[in-house]
């Protein structure tokens, strides 16, 4: 049996985070002794190296929890799938050092890799998956086959544009983790369209206050109700770098304005990106 402070300097984890996580129910001593002291065992060891693992993800302690007591979990599955993700993430660290390492010998080369072939593989497999059989037939005649269509999927992906757009996705995501797991898990077809909808109704609005000060009180709460929806329809926590890219596309992009002002009237696009920056950059969106 190993103390708390044999503990804490066998994995370095801090006594007082070992103590916090017995608070929460995370990770409890295998038993205490007479005199009140905190206990641990191998097999405790290899939970908390569990917890630990997924901690390397910045995962919530709430769903490390939820993740550690879900009974359909097997501990080796658990395992494979935290390999999986730590490898992932060992690849991409080397990709990076390794970019680094060209621009400091004078090479300006940069990597844009995002997703690799298995990860896009899997992105390929979970897309399949989510689409109706209706929908499949749709892509199978238009690209002549079902081999065809994944192979010209997996080839759009992985180029070097189809990557940027990843890097952004990831940055509006905040790690690719949690990005690749919006991909995997794209939100219901018909909760899309009534976000969609939703949408709709709030540019609406904001058009019909083009001219007002974007900065007022009423302004800011029709952009909020549009703060909502996007959270669930994108299924991200924060939508602030989505939604302040998107304004500058509504503030400078003329197409977008040509399209958008004949739907909800001339000026209105760019009014709209002008309070959508306003709720965004001013602090007040919390």
């Amino acid at each position: 049996m190993m103390t708390v402070k044999e503990l804490s300097d066998r994995t370095g984890i801090s006594v007082r985070t070992l103590h916090y996580y017995d608070e929460i129910g995370l990770f409890s001593p295998t038993e205490k002794s007479g005199a009140g002291y905190r206990l641990y065992d191998d097999k405790a060891l290899e939970t908390l190296q569990q917890i630990l693992f997924f901690r390397e993800f910045d995962m919530p302690l709430k769903e490390i929890k939820a993740a550690m007591e879900n009974p359909a979990l097997d501990k080796n599955e658990m395992l494979q799938v935290q390999r999986r993700m730590l490898v992932r993430k060992r690849d991409r660290m080397n990709r990076l050092i390794a970019s680094i390492d060209d621009i400091l010998k004078g090479e300006n080369k940069m990597d844009f890799e995002v997703f690799n072939k298995s990860e896009i593989e899997e992105i390929w497999d979970s897309l399949y998956t989510n689409c109706n059989e209706a929908q499949k037939a749709l892509f199978i005649e238009k690209y002549g086959s079902e081999q065809e269509w994944r192979k010209q999927f997996l080839e759009s992906a992985a180029s070097e544009e189809a990557q940027k757009n990843y890097a952004k996705i990831v940055e509006w995501y905040g790690s690719k983790e949690k990005a690749m797991e919006a991909q995997k898990n794209p939100t219901d077809a018909g909760l899309v369209t009534a976000y969609q909808k939703r949408i709709e109704s709030v540019m609406k609005k904001l058009a019909g206050k083009m001219g007002a000060d974007v900065n007022s009180l009423e302004i800011k709460e029709i952009v909020g109700e549009y703060d909502y929806v996007a959270k669930l329809l994108y299924q991200m926590e924060d939508v602030t770098k989505l939604m302040l890219e998107l304004a500058e596309t509504y503030e400078t992009n003329e197409m977008m304005q040509k399209v958008q002002d004949s739907i909800y009237g001339e000026g209105t696009t760019r009014f709209i990106g002008q309070a959508v920056k306003a709720f965004y950059t001013s602090g007040q969106k919390d």
